[in-house]
């Protein structure tokens, strides 16, 4: 008799993007995921080629769910000023509430880069790309309005906004407490000022 999946690939995702977000990519394993899905694991394989194919699938959809709809909702604020600065407070406030510290589960995959193929690379490389670009965007846009000066140079400046954002979310997982990235979030606008 055949194999019928009885079960919601999606949601089995969903569940074991939390386990590898919680523990990382390394600490995770297939007993791990099991345990979180309810599924036994022969069915899992049956479903995905194994470990690195679910984290695959786990990565995309935290890219695409959380991440670009983040950008979508940031980039439909008018001033460019404030939706930089909204990121950056929701940075500090994700990290301040979060009670596993679980930080973003692309920076995580990005610290253990070396550990993963060139796919999970790319989606890696390309996240960390369009972050960048975000924050250039939005410099550029806010000197066209008048907003933001003209002096600031907008690619060398995305790119430090993001390794700020990146430290902020690293550090955020238990180094620093809420003064110390709050503070990191006030050099993000006087980055602009």
């Amino acid at each position: 008799m055949p194999w019928e999946k009885s079960f919601d690939e999606s949601d089995v995702i969903e569940q074991a993007m939390e386990v590898f977000w919680e523990k990382g990519y390394a600490a995770t394993s297939i007993s791990d995921i099991t345990e979180a899905t309810g599924i036994k694991r022969g069915s899992l394989y049956n479903a995905f080629a194994g470990k690195d194919d679910l984290f695959l699938q786990s990565l995309l959809k935290y890219d695409s769910g959380r991440r670009k709809e983040r950008l979508r909702q940031l980039e439909k604020i008018d001033d460019p000023r404030e939706s930089i600065s909204r990121f950056f407070d929701f940075a500090v406030q994700r990290a301040l509430k979060d009670p596993h510290k679980k930080g973003c589960l692309l920076i995580n995959t990005a610290l253990e880069c070396e550990q993963h193929d060139e796919e999970v690379r790319k989606i890696v490389r390309d996240a960390s790309r369009e972050m960048s670009a975000f924050f250039e965007k939005q410099i550029r846009r806010g000197q066209k309005l008048g907003v933001i000066p003209s002096t600031i140079e907008p690619r060398e400046t995305g790119r430090a906004l993001y390794a700020l954002l990146v430290g902020i979310i690293v550090l955020g997982r238990g180094t620093f407490g809420k003064t110390a990235l709050q503070q990191m979030a006030a050099q993000a606008a006087r980055l602009i000022s």
